[in-house]
């Protein structure tokens, strides 16, 4: 678990594609999970006993964009914590066939596993929870509906599949734009303070810094 002045995260690396699950959570307990991609029975065992551990309370799970090894704890995490799911609606076409995309990865899912987003988030929104909020970056490239999320006081921002330590998001799968990317890195990511921590869909942590030059 990491520490930061307002917020503590606490990373999973679920499903067979090892996708970085968040547990973000505040001084008073209440919390988020972005990209709940927990799919194995020990992978939602450890999310849920590090939440009853913590005393957390999840207010909300976000998905910063709808491919499969991003949503396949969706429904899960819906049943268990009872809190609201939220991605951006530009995504839904791609969500919409999550089920097909699971079956081609040779994943065990079914249409349960991917409830209707209870909410569309959208640039410029904030998703508060207990005493802190997390401001909604639109950044598409990688996948239609991506987003970012950025708290700016503790310096940190979660990109989904944006950008990776050494390295950007694919954009050769449905719905990537490789001029979106582009622009998405050095418009939004790269316009934050460069001490800012980049927290990935995959692999380590960074910086803006770092990513920049």
């Amino acid at each position: 678990m990491e520490t930061n002045e307002k917020l503590k995260i606490r990373v999973f690396e679920c499903n067979p594609l090892a996708v970085n699950t968040y547990v973000i959570s505040d001084q008073t307990g209440d919390a988020v999970i972005v990209d709940p991609g927990m799919v194995a029975e020990d992978e939602k065992a450890g999310v849920k006993k590090y939440i009853t551990d913590n005393n957390l309370t999840i207010k909300y799970i976000i998905a910063t964009h709808p491919h499969i090894d991003h949503v396949l704890g969706c429904g899960w995490s819906v049943k268990e914590f009872g809190a609201p799911l939220l991605m951006h609606e530009d995504g839904m076409p791609v969500y919409e066939k999550a089920v097909a995309y699971g079956v081609a990865f040779g994943l065990d899912c079914e249409r349960d596993d991917f409830p209707e987003p209870d909410r569309y988030i959208l640039g410029g929104d904030e998703i508060a929870f207990g005493n802190e909020k997390l401001k909604v970056l639109e950044t598409p490239g990688h996948c239609a509906g991506s987003v970012s999320l950025y708290h700016p006081d503790d310096g940190i921002v979660f990109v989904g599949d944006l950008v990776f330590q050494n390295g950007v998001g694919r954009t050769d799968l449905p719905t990537g734009n490789a001029l979106q990317l582009s622009n998405s890195i050095r418009n939004i990511i790269f316009q934050l303070p460069e001490t800012t921590i980049i927290y990935p869909g995959h692999g380590l942590k960074t910086t803006v810094r770092y990513e920049k030059y």
